[in-house]
């Protein structure tokens, strides 16, 4: 899609209803469902927020993920949205995301408009809670990744994210269960699940709404 025939969805995207639950349980594991459902708050979650990112790239519409650094820890090598840990300077979640996003990937805040909020998502392996934003940027960027974090940059143009073809299902082992089914999209050679993967299933419903 054309990124300025995109800008004019904008409004729409602004006013659109968020299917929460139901699209992220589309993408969600079956051993994650309960869990879901009945958030422990006593568990005092910690709190982070992501970034969902689109930009101009040859005058059409891409998204931003990250794949992260191979690591000691439950989201080592995972595909993700920019983003981070809240901290107490943060004013609010969404400066987190900007922060963070800056960070990752070297984009400005200034660069970046936040169009709206999408569902906060508790991710059980890790105990944190995500919020998601919508940001848009109307200029073409040149992203830096953040060595210690980012092992690469998948630039995904809207029309991919869209098709159908991405959703596969995928035979994983994770922190929490061994050969389990997953529902997932598949970008390059990348599999993408997990809480990336409900907040994208979000996401795409919001966008396929809104531009028909």
């Amino acid at each position: 899609m054309n990124f300025q025939e995109f800008l004019q969805y904008v409004p729409k995207l602004i006013e659109a209803r968020l299917p929460a639950f139901d699209a992220h349980i589309k993408m969600a594991p079956i051993e994650r469902l309960e869990s879901l459902k009945n958030i422990n708050i006593d568990k005092k979650p910690r709190i982070a927020a992501v970034m969902m990112l689109f930009y101009p790239k040859n005058d059409t519409v891409h998204l931003v993920l990250i794949v992260r650094n191979s690591y000691e820890g439950i989201h080592s090598a995972q595909i993700a949205f920019p983003g981070g840990k809240y901290e107490l300077e943060d004013e609010n979640f969404a400066e987190t995301a900007l922060r963070e996003t800056h960070e990752e990937v070297g984009i400005h805040p200034e660069k970046i408009e936040i169009i709206k909020p999408f569902t906060e998502l508790y991710i059980p392996p890790s105990n944190f809670m995500v919020y998601p934003f919508l940001g848009i940027s109307k200029e073409e960027l040149v992203f830096v990744a953040q060595a210690s974090e980012v092992a690469n940059i998948i630039e995904l143009p809207l029309t991919v994210f869209l098709h159908d073809a991405l959703v596969v299902d995928t035979i994983l082992s994770t922190s929490y269960a061994d050969n389990i089914n997953i529902p997932a999209f598949k970008i390059e050679d990348h599999i993408v699940w997990g809480a990336t993967a409900m907040m994208m299933s979000e996401l795409k419903e919001v966008l396929r709404e809104v531009l028909g």
